[in-house]
């Protein structure tokens, strides 16, 4: 019940950047569960009582946190799958106390924004020039919003008005400011002075955004009607179904080529295969997490890092976009390809490192070559000889 998540994002810091497995350790928070089905379960291994809330569940986070800071001196914790309103809350009340972040909310701003940014690129536009409509107000979607607002004010914007190049969609429609005492706090900061609008279609024709970013795990609300009225209002409209697994997607590669007569700049959460539309053919980018946020553990670990900073998430979305040759613009792919992730991922620590010493997080003696340092450090397993016994 669950163990697979937090060891299989472990293979993934060794397996693409290097960190040796005896670094790693895997956790569950066990809290209870509200599902009635496990806990009439004989065979449930999980704690059999109904969930911890309030301060009960604040307490014992405390516990575990502060225990595994003391037990473990500058040690790096990811939060993995908690639910929206807690992801949030323990991220900005743990993020300057210990050396931690959140994937789902980070990570996955990271790797979006740098799929975002291979996009402008492609559409000769600056970030700044662009208009995001999200489908989906989790912490995927506002996390997301927050890291692109964060490389707009980078650029020139205010906050106020960075904040106005995206736009939400909940399950009750557009957030607007009319709605503002009912929302949920990481909306807020997304709710404009606009009309409440309930459908995504009419939302696209009454805003005209650029991109349309899907983090709504609702199958097929990107319809035929949709991508089509984004490739009328755009040359090249940005259309990213970022929902997994596949079955989840807000539409398909070939739908969003076939539908924009291929000249969508696609990218998903999911796999997809290559698509050939009018004679081109078109590799999907794939918004995979393991692009991310394996590096910047591994830029923590070198720099000995005290916190993770939004600035770090940014750097490593500019060198995971930079990393974008011409020949996978030339197929539309919107990230490098996965067999060079530990090229990527030593790439993303180098920069999370620098970032890290300008901030004055970084613990350790400044090295002459940073990459070099970050290389050294990556864990490379002996090969085992044919004739070695199991």
């Amino acid at each position: 019940y669950g163990m697979g998540i937090p060891v299989g994002k472990l293979n993934l810091y060794t397996a693409c950047a290097g960190i040796h497995p005896k670094r790693c350790l895997p956790i569950i928070v066990d809290v209870g569960t509200n599902n009635q089905k496990l806990l009439d379960d004989k065979y449930y291994t999980g704690l059999v009582q109904r969930r911890a809330v309030a301060k009960e569940y604040d307490d014992f986070m405390e516990e575990v946190l502060t225990e595994l800071n003391n037990r473990f001196a500058g040690v790096l914790v990811q939060f993995e799958d908690f639910g929206n309103t807690n992801a949030f809350r323990l991220l900005e009340k743990y993020r300057d106390r210990i050396c931690t972040f959140n994937d789902d909310i980070q990570g996955t701003a990271s790797v979006a924004l740098a799929g975002l940014l291979s996009a402008a690129r492609l559409q000769n536009m600056d970030l700044a020039e662009q208009t995001y409509v999200f489908m989906g107000a989790g912490e995927a979607g506002t996390g997301i919003a927050d890291l692109i607002v964060a490389a707009l004010m980078q650029r020139g914007l205010d906050k106020d008005e960075a904040r106005k190049r995206c736009w939400v969609i909940d399950s009750k429609g557009l957030v607007t400011k009319s709605r503002i005492k009912s929302l949920q706090h990481h909306k807020i900061p997304y709710a404009h002075e606009f009309e409440e609008i309930p459908d995504l279609l009419t939302v696209i024709e009454k805003i005209r955004p650029t991109g349309l970013i899907g983090v709504s795990a609702q199958a097929g609300v990107f319809t035929k009607p949709v991508c089509e009225l984004m490739a009328k209002i755009n040359k090249q409209p940005v259309i990213f179904p970022l929902s997994n697994p596949t079955h989840l997607a807000e539409c398909t590669a070939q739908q969003a080529y076939e539908w924009t007569g291929g000249t969508a700049l696609f990218a998903s959460g999911s796999p997809f295969d290559q698509v050939t539309v009018k004679g081109k053919r078109f590799v999907p980018g794939q918004g995979n997490n393991a692009y991310i946020f394996p590096g910047v553990g591994l830029g923590v670990v070198v720099g000995g890092l005290k916190h993770v900073s939004d600035g770090m998430f940014l750097k490593a979305a500019e060198s995971l976009s930079s990393q974008v040759t011409p020949e996978d613009d030339a197929v539309g792919c919107l990230y490098p390809p996965l067999s060079k992730i530990r090229q990527v991922s030593a790439q993303i620590a180098a920069v999370v490192v620098e970032e890290g010493y300008k901030s004055n997080l970084a613990t350790r003696p400044r090295p002459r070559n940073i990459l070099e340092a970050v290389n050294i450090h990556m864990y490379r397993p002996a090969p085992i000889s044919p004739s070695s016994k199991l």
